[in-house]
C-alpha cells in the first residue's frame, strides 16, 4: 500500500475535526444506472491513474452547484498526485483542480450563478465568510477543510481544494465531464464571451518582486513561466530561469518576445552541484548577477524531485517528505538581504535545510502559500481581456479527456515537449484562436 493511502486510512481512524461547513470526502456519488454515468481521470495507485465511467456528481447542500465542464487542465501539481507524494488519495479519486463550464444545475440558496451560462471555478473552495475569506485569503479559508492530520502537520489547514487528496478535503476534482462546486455561489467566476476556456483557467500571480530586482525562477514550467512574465511586468530588470530541456527551448520559443533580452537561463544539469570548486547553479546566478546574486528567488519546482542519492534515499525510506536542495540553492544564491519565496509543492519536512547561511546573510524566506485565488481573479480576468497578457503562450497542448491517462505518463516523461496541457470534453466548444490543435494518442 502507498504512504499516501496510508494515511489516509490514519485519519479516517482519527476522525475530522467540526470545523468545516461543507460535506468532506465526497469522492464520489451514488450510481443510478448507465445513463447516469461519466468519463473521469481517476487515481487507482502510485504511478497509475486511468479513464473511468463514474456516477455523474449530484448536488449535497443547497449552496452547491454542478458545472459541465468543457475545459480543464494538466500541470506539473498534479504529477504529485500521480506519484503518489501528496498524503490521503484514495484510489478512485477524480482529480483535477483547474477546470471551467458551464452551469448545469444550481443549488437552492445560490443566486448569482444561473444554469447556461460559462463560470471558470476556483482551485480552492471557500466558504466566503471567514477570517482568512473576508480578507481575500481563501486559500486558508477555516470552513471548508477538516482533515485533522494536516493541521497536526502545518499547524493548521489550507482550504479544500478540488481533486487534490482528502489531506484538502477530498472533493471531486474536475478532470471530468461534470463536476461538483461546494458553494458555488463563492467558487465560481463567470466567463465574458469574449475569454474563451483556453483563457479562462485559474491562475496565480506572486507578489514578492519589487521594480529594479533580479530574479530567479527555479523551475521553468507553467508556474514558472507566468511567474517570469509577472515579475517583468512589475519592472523587473532581469529574470534567469533555472530547469533543463525541454523546458528552456519552451521558454525560449514561447515567452514574450518583448522580455526576452532580460532572460537568462541555466540547465542545472550542465553543472555540478554541492561543495565543489566546479560550476554550480549558485555560481551562475552569481556571475549573471553581479558577481552577488539575484535580489529575489522563487521557487516553481516542487520538493519531490531529489537530485543527489543522500535525499533520495531519505524520501525513498520516509526519513523525509520533500529534498531541500533546490531551497538551498536558492538561500545560497541570493544576495545577502536577498528575498526567496516558496510557490512550488512542499508537502510535509525536509532535511539538511541551511538554516546557518538563512540567518548569519539575512535572508528572507517565505512560503507564498497555495494562491489565494479570489484575491486575484477579478484583476487578472480583466487583464486578459484588455490583451496585456496572453494564458495561451503557456498551453503547449489541447487534448481529449478520452486520452488523459496516456497524457499523464507522457507528460511525466517530458515527451513530446509538454508543458501546460489544456483537455476538451464532448462539451467543449472548437478551439479558440491561438489554441494548440487537438492532439490524439
Amino acid at each position: 500500500m502507498a504512504a499516501s493511502q496510508a494515511a489516509h486510512l490514519v485519519e479516517k481512524a482519527i476522525g475530522h475535526d467540526d470545523n468545516a461547513t461543507t460535506a468532506q470526502d465526497v469522492s464520489t456519488f451514488l450510481d443510478a444506472g448507465e445513463g447516469d454515468r461519466m468519463n473521469a481521470l481517476v487515481w487507482m495507485g502510485k504511478n497509475r491513474v486511468e479513464i473511468a465511467q463514474v456516477p455523474k456528481p449530484k448536488i449535497v447542500q443547497d449552496r452547491d452547484v454542478i458545472l459541465k465542464v468543457t475545459g480543464s487542465t494538466v500541470c506539473g501539481s498534479d504529477l504529485h498526485l500521480l506519484h503518489g507524494s501528496v498524503l490521503q488519495l484514495s484510489k478512485g479519486d477524480i482529480l483535477g483542480h483547474e477546470f471551467c463550464g458551464v452551469a448545469e444545475f444550481v443549488g437552492r440558496q445560490v443566486h448569482n450563478v444561473h444554469v447556461g451560462k460559462r463560470y471558470v471555478a476556483s482551485f480552492q473552495i471557500a466558504c466566503g465568510d471567514c477570517f482568512y475569506c473576508k480578507r481575500k485569503q481563501s486559500s486558508q479559508c477555516e470552513k471548508t477543510n477538516a482533515n485533522a492530520m494536516a493541521k497536526a502537520m502545518y499547524g493548521g489547514r489550507t482550504a479544500g481544494m478540488f481533486g487534490y487528496s482528502h489531506l484538502t478535503g477530498g472533493f471531486a476534482g474536475g478532470q471530468a465531464e461534470y463536476v461538483r462546486v461546494p458553494f458555488g455561489d463563492v467558487n465560481l467566476l463567470e466567463l465574458p464571451d469574449d475569454v474563451p476556456d483556453e483563457k479562462g483557467k485559474s491562475n496565480t500571480l506572486d507578489t514578492g518582486v519589487e521594480k529594479a530586482d533580479s530574479v530567479a525562477i527555479f523551475g521553468a514550467g507553467p508556474i514558472g513561466h507566468m511567474a517570469g512574465v509577472f515579475a517583468l511586468d512589475r519592472g523587473a530588470r532581469k529574470v534567469v530561469f533555472v530547469d533543463t530541456e525541454p523546458r528552456l527551448s519552451y521558454i525560449r520559443s514561447h515567452f514574450p518576445r518583448e522580455y526576452m533580452s532580460r532572460v537568462a537561463l541555466v540547465d542545472f544539469k550542465t553543472v555540478s552541484s554541492g561543495i565543489t570548486n566546479s560550476k554550480t547553479v549558485v555560481s551562475r546566478l552569481k556571475e549573471i548577477c553581479d558577481g552577488r546574486g539575484p535580489d529575489v528567488a522563487l521557487e516553481c519546482a516542487a520538493g519531490e524531485y531529489a537530485k543527489g542519492w543522500l535525499h533520495w534515499l531519505e524520501m525513498a525510506t520516509g526519513a523525509e517528505t520533500d529534498t531541500s536542495e533546490i531551497v538551498n540553492e536558492m538561500i545560497e544564491s541570493v544576495h545577502s538581504f536577498g528575498r526567496c519565496g516558496i510557490t512550488g509543492v512542499y508537502v510535509g519536512y525536509t532535511n539538511h535545510f541551511n538554516i546557518g547561511s538563512l540567518m548569519q546573510r539575512g535572508i528572507r524566506f517565505i512560503g507564498n502559500g497555495q494562491a489565494p485565488v479570489h484575491m486575484y481573479w477579478k484583476d487578472l480576468l480583466a487583464a486578459i481581456q484588455k490583451k496585456e497578457f496572453d494564458p495561451l503562450q503557456m498551453v503547449s497542448h489541447r487534448v481529449r479527456l478520452e486520452d488523459l491517462d496516456k497524457v499523464y505518463y507522457m507528460f511525466d516523461n517530458k515527451e513530446d515537449s509538454m508543458q501546460k496541457v489544456f483537455v476538451e470534453t464532448k462539451f467543449s466548444a472548437p478551439a479558440a484562436q491561438g489554441s494548440p490543435p487537438l492532439t490524439r494518442y
